[in-house]
């Protein structure tokens, strides 16, 4: 099976032809650099994802929240409804820590804003 990608890892957007035999890469082709190399292999056997949403703060209103890194494409859905379970205090400040190691990934899910009064 041939896949087409399109690398993200920089502006570039080189275009990548991955030839798989079921999640195993046997070739990429396309790519002008390393990180292309491994942006393809990643996307085609394990693919992950930054996870960027809101969660609701206490007394009303929403803060933006994201993972601090990467999560298992496949854990996006159970990881939002874990994000929709909690309340960030009123006082959450940019950075704050809502979810400490979400799912067992080891990545937070952290506020990308102070909450506003």
């Amino acid at each position: 099976m041939t896949r087409d990608l399109t690398c993200i890892v920089c502006p570039k957007g080189c275009q990548l032809k991955v030839e798989l035999e079921g999640k195993k890469v046997l070739s990429v082709t396309g790519y002008t650099c390393k990180r292309g190399l491994t942006y393809a292999e990643t996307e085609c056997t394990a693919p992950m994802r930054t996870l960027t949403t809101t969660a609701a703060v206490e007394g009303g209103g929403v803060v933006p929240v994201k993972t601090d890194k990467t999560i298992p494409k496949e854990l996006l859905f159970e990881a939002m409804k874990e994000v929709n379970k909690v309340r960030v205090p009123k006082d959450a400040k940019l950075g704050d820590i809502v979810i400490e190691n979400i799912l067992g990934t080891g990545a937070n899910i952290v506020t990308t804003r102070n909450v506003a009064l």
